[in-house]
């Protein structure tokens, strides 16, 4: 087993996937990996939400995998890659541990068990077998407001004390929750949000930083609020962020990730914004918007 990895902190990025035609586009996806490969990223989650891991199969997950380990080394960055794992079933999920177990990856990011809505038990147990057999460290995805069950603090502070159990992705919407973790967890757990629009509020609580889909934009600028925190520069970290605010918000007005997809398709990073169903494109209402924002920054970044 494992022992306690070093605890995930910083910006990561849960990557997007990008597609053309209905297969995976892996000339976009290096392109794409190897200029956040130069940006201020600390970490990358692949396959998982924003990218649409659920619409993905086996075969293509592990080439996803492995053309990014491929850019990385390419761009000359060693990078910590996380996998995107799901699922209601603990046996079939312990079986993708074992099945990923010698993929180029370093840890996994599992959400709850959806649709189930297990006990606090169920859910200790279920990651603690998890935990006890998966080959990497393992951090906690919580999202109610999409697998229909919160784990909470009690249980993750249990789970915390885990070896393998390195940190957690907070999405509990509950801001008390998420103050009385970050205040509470034990030393080499690591709180990351992934709420966007919360970044700033997060870091200031104590979370150690955040996955965040809209650092796909603006990675720089993200990374920047933290760092100045760190530095003590709290005044300067509230401004960045105040200019900073509006593009969550901007990017989540249509479920994620289509509005990144279009935005980086704009910027030519990725070659389509094609998503696969039951995802969509953005409205034309919301690509419009999303033109004006990039043509507005853009000037703004050339004056």
């Amino acid at each position: 087993m494992p022992t306690n990895q070093t605890m995930p902190q910083g910006l990561w990025l849960p990557l997007i996937t990008p597609f053309r035609d209905g297969l995976i586009d892996e000339i976009s996806l290096r392109r794409m990996v190897e200029h956040y490969a130069h940006e201020p990223v600390d970490g990358l989650i692949l396959a998982a939400t924003t990218g649409e891991g659920l619409s993905l199969d086996d075969a293509e997950v592990e080439r996803i995998v492995l053309s990014t380990r491929h850019a990385l080394t390419v761009a000359g960055r060693n990078m910590p890659v996380f996998l995107g794992l799901s699922g209601s079933d603990t046996r079939k999920l312990g079986k993708a541990l074992a099945y990923t177990a010698s993929w180029p990856i370093d840890g996994y990011l599992i959400a709850c068990p959806y649709y189930t809505r297990p006990s606090q038990q169920g859910l200790f147990r279920h990651f603690s077998a998890l935990a006890d057999n998966a080959a990497r460290p393992i951090m906690i995805y919580n999202i109610p407001y999409r697998t229909g069950v919160n784990l909470g603090n009690e249980t993750m502070l249990r789970l915390a004390e885990h070896r393998n159990i390195i940190g957690v992705k907070d999405c509990s919407a509950d801001a008390a929750q998420s103050f009385d973790l970050a205040r509470s967890r034990p030393s080499g757990f690591s709180v990351l949000t992934g709420e966007d629009a919360l970044f700033y509020t997060a870091l200031t609580q104590g979370a150690d930083g955040g996955i965040l889909a809209s650092a796909h934009i603006e990675t720089a600028a993200f990374a920047q609020i933290r760092s100045k925190l760190l530095q003590g520069d709290q005044s300067g970290a509230l401004a960045d962020w105040r200019a900073l605010a509006d593009l969550p918000r901007l990017l989540f007005q249509e479920p994620n990730p289509a509005p990144v997809k279009h935005w980086l398709w704009r910027i030519s990073l990725i070659d389509s914004p094609e998503l696969r169903l039951p995802m969509v494109p953005v409205s034309d209402a919301l690509a419009a918007r999303i033109d004006r924002e990039i043509e507005r920054r853009g000037s703004r970044a050339a004056a």
